[in-house]
């Protein structure tokens, strides 16, 4: 017996709905009429006049490192760094707050939170005297440590810091001091804190900041009159950092001639076109040259130059007959003898009891990850004469 077929029909179009096409026309037809609307709101805030944006901005108030309410909600709370408490109240069950060692620290941008209010905003002047406390009273201090829990406490207190200068857009001659003062604590920390857990320090979160540091730096360089005494200081800390960028190599490129060729930054250059060279070599003999702060700055590249080295030399000296002095190679490496046995035999590069490296290119291999440490290989750097940041 033939059956009829029925056709199924859904709730929503028993109720008149409309189908599934006319559903979709629809659909579209309001993201369009959506769309419209968004483009004519852009287009009315783009036509604001500018002049009432800058009257807007707020101005700070508050002349101490830390604004008294936030102080006062901190203390109550038992949320003191135990770098801000009172001597003599560090043990007690709700220590007090001392108003010359409290720094105001960061807090993200929060829905009903006004971050504008001028009690709670510093004025240039006392964010740079803020600043000057962080690097000379706390990171640059012998008897506070460990310095991963400095490094905590000054990093967070310097991105309040960063906070109030962009809502109160802060330029001129404090900006750049604040900027170049933080550039160089975040170069040197970079450095000092290679290696450590994350847990401790995350590399990629200080180098993104420092990188933002430095773009913003740059910029009040080349648009801000000076004059700028320190500008030859970081063009070349921002090439070295940088090795190898195409983009910070453009600009240095683009620098007037009378600043390009400033010894800094002729240095900087010299080893940054040595590393796109491939030339290993003659990198580290230019490093040799460069101060401390500028070694902290490039010396995150340097376990690539050791490995390029030990790599060409296997290939250019690999024979059964030769054999290569040690201590030369410490020299080429910058390198204490005994750290450059140690990393040639992490390569797979064998070193003799006559203190002779015998090169192989079928020998040398790369070490597993996280089995080369590269602080391991500061020594000569630590050497240097560490200046004042």
């Amino acid at each position: 017996m033939n059956r009829r077929k029925t056709r199924r029909i859904s709730h929503s179009q028993r109720r008149g709905a409309p189908s599934e096409g006319q559903w979709r026309q629809r659909e579209n037809e309001q993201q369009q009429s959506e769309g419209k609307a968004q483009v004519g709101e852009v287009h009315k805030e783009k036509q604001k006049p500018r002049q009432h944006e800058e009257g807007t901005v707020p101005k700070g108030t508050c002349q101490t490192m830390c604004p008294a309410q936030e102080l006062r909600n901190r203390e109550a709370q038992n949320r003191l760094h135990h770098f801000e408490m009172l001597a003599g109240t560090e043990k007690d069950r709700r220590p007090k707050a001392d108003p010359s060692r409290a720094v105001k620290e960061y807090s993200r941008p929060a829905a009903g939170k006004d971050a504008t209010k001028p009690s709670d905003l510093r004025p240039p002047p006392v964010l740079l005297k803020t600043v000057n406390y962080l690097i000379d009273d706390i990171a640059a201090a012998p008897s506070l440590h460990p310095w991963t829990e400095v490094y905590s406490f000054v990093f967070d207190r310097l991105r309040a810091v960063k906070q109030d200068m962009i809502i109160q857009r802060v330029s001129g001659l404090d900006c750049v001091v604040i900027l170049e003062r933080t550039v160089r604590f975040l170069i040197y920390a970079s450095f000092r804190l290679c290696g450590e857990p994350l847990r401790l320090y995350d590399p990629r979160i200080n180098d993104t900041h420092l990188q933002e540091y430095l773009s913003w730096l740059l910029d009040c360089y080349a648009t801000e009159t000076g004059p700028h005494p320190n500008q030859e200081e970081f063009q070349s800390l921002s090439l070295l950092y940088n090795l190898g960028s195409p983009r910070a190599t453009q600009h240095i490129m683009q620098l007037p001639l009378r600043l390009r060729s400033t010894p800094s930054i002729k240095l900087a250059l010299s080893i940054n076109q040595a590393y796109l060279e491939r030339n290993p070599v003659r990198l580290l003999r230019s490093a040799q040259k460069l101060n401390f702060l500028q070694t902290c700055a490039l010396h995150r590249h340097l376990a690539t130059c050791h490995r390029d080295l030990l790599l060409l030399y296997s290939h250019g000296y690999s024979s059964r007959n030769c054999r290569f002095p040690l201590d030369r190679l410490a020299e080429l490496l910058f390198l204490d003898t005994s750290l450059t046995a140690q990393l040639c035999r992490a390569y797979g590069v064998e070193v003799n009891q006559d203190n002779q490296v015998v090169f192989s290119k079928t020998a040398f291999k790369d070490p597993e990850q996280g089995k080369l440490r590269c602080m391991l290989y500061h020594s000569r750097t630590s050497e240097k004469q560490r200046p004042h940041c």
